[in-house]
């Protein structure tokens, strides 16, 4: 079993248009998470951690900032011993289409996969947070003799609206599969939850080659879960791969497909006892990280109490400065600044947000590069936010990157 013989394409190509307008001026997996991430960073930490080294992210809506991290963050692997990853933009290369789903756009860059030659192609999703080795998965697909492998995860069963829901037998294999269905097969021993496809695809070269030539001949939406997976469980050796049976790390996996759901991720970490564990020194998260200065509170004994810098149960990253201000249950990116009198609860703060005197912020998400006026208030009044700002079906007030906030007239 040798990794080098496994070539991952990470798809990065998504609009992401259910996060907007976090995705206004950039692509999905470029989308800050938990105060010094970006999404992508937790695939690309599972390649690192799994040792699978030979990595191609195909980008295509919005990715100069998406590119930018990588070049900057994860350029860490020798290309001289065959380790790399890649950036490849859509280039229009079979024809004058972009990416037409999933599938379209392995097929488009099939020629890249003739150039590397592995025996083998995994395929990983750039906007879901995770933890998994992907060793694992491989060792499965070998002993099953598998020509593909699905990754699955045990979800509940509200959710079956917006995943692929799978049907497995006691072998493992796949005997049923359905995209997003309004009545989903549910498993047999929990029946409020079902088997959902991760978006995760190991497969034989020759095998993939022979599948999305097919589907590129056919009228379809070339997507591996709408269109390939049905076409192929039935006659081929389609095989599910268990994560929460597996998986050391199997009990947590989000897919941040809305802006409510971005937001209950990010507020997961800042529980007491977390599901998601940050500080894991075995499975390290890895990112780009500029240079600034110790995060730092501000208190003069001097000064009145109601001055007295104060975070409870938050994160706080480098170089921000909570001077007065109360920061309870919330995230700070760099360079946040949160001044006196202020009150800061429940909230995502992005980098180089400055959070007015007197002002007041809950349940909300603030885009990079904000200023926020004194004595402004967003989120305690929802009719008021959605007259100036994104509100979410959850009541999550969104205010958008470097956007001017002034009051109502």
């Amino acid at each position: 079993m040798h990794y080098q013989d496994v070539l991952t394409f990470i798809m990065c190509g998504g609009k992401g248009q259910r996060l907007f307008p976090l995705t206004r001026d950039r692509a999905k997996p470029a989308v800050p998470f938990g105060g010094i991430y970006r999404i992508i960073d937790f695939t690309l930490s599972n390649c690192l951690n799994s040792g699978f080294h030979r990595v191609h992210v195909l980008t295509q809506y919005r990715s100069m900032s998406l590119d930018r991290h990588i070049r900057m963050g994860w350029n860490i692997f020798d290309p001289q011993v065959g380790n790399f990853i890649d950036t490849i933009p859509a280039q229009q290369r079979v024809d004058e289409s972009w990416y037409k789903g999933t599938a379209d756009a392995i097929y488009q860059n099939f020629h890249v996969i003739q150039n590397d030659k592995p025996e083998y192609v995994l395929i990983l999703a750039g906007d879901h947070i995770y933890k998994m080795n992907y060793g694992n998965m491989f060792k499965f697909h070998l002993e099953k003799n598998a020509d593909f492998t699905i990754g699955l995860v045990r979800m509940p069963i509200e959710k079956s609206k917006e995943l692929g829901v799978c049907e497995m037998d006691g072998d493992g294999r796949l005997v049923g599969f359905a995209e997003k269905p309004k009545h989903p097969k549910t498993i047999e021993d929990a029946p409020n939850h079902f088997y959902a496809s991760m978006g995760i695809y190991l497969a034989k070269t020759e095998f993939l080659k022979k599948i999305l030539t097919e589907d590129s001949q056919r009228q379809s939406q070339h997507d591996f879960g709408k269109d390939v997976i049905p076409n192929i469980y039935k006659e081929f050796k389609v095989f599910a791969y268990d994560f929460n049976k597996y998986e050391k790390y199997g009990a947590y996996w989000r897919d941040i497909g809305t802006l409510d759901a971005y937001y209950e991720a990010n507020m997961d970490l800042v529980n007491v006892t977390p599901e998601f564990d940050l500080y894991d020194k075995q499975w390290p998260i890895r990112t780009y990280e500029e240079q600034f200065p110790p995060a730092k509170t501000v208190y003069d004994g001097s000064l009145e109490p109601s001055r007295k810098g104060e975070v409870v149960q938050s994160l706080l990253s480098q170089g921000v400065v909570v001077s007065g201000g109360k920061i309870y249950r919330s995230i700070l990116s760099p360079n946040v600044r949160v001044n006196s009198y202020t009150t800061v609860e429940d909230s995502i703060i992005m980098e180089g947000v400055d959070v007015g005197r007197y002002s007041k912020i809950r349940r909300a998400i603030i885009d990079k590069e904000v200023r926020i006026p004194q004595h402004e208030e967003i989120g305690y009044n929802i009719e008021a936010d959605k007259k100036r700002f994104h509100v979410t079906e959850g009541g999550i007030t969104v205010v958008a990157k470097r956007e001017e906030i002034g009051k109502l007239s």
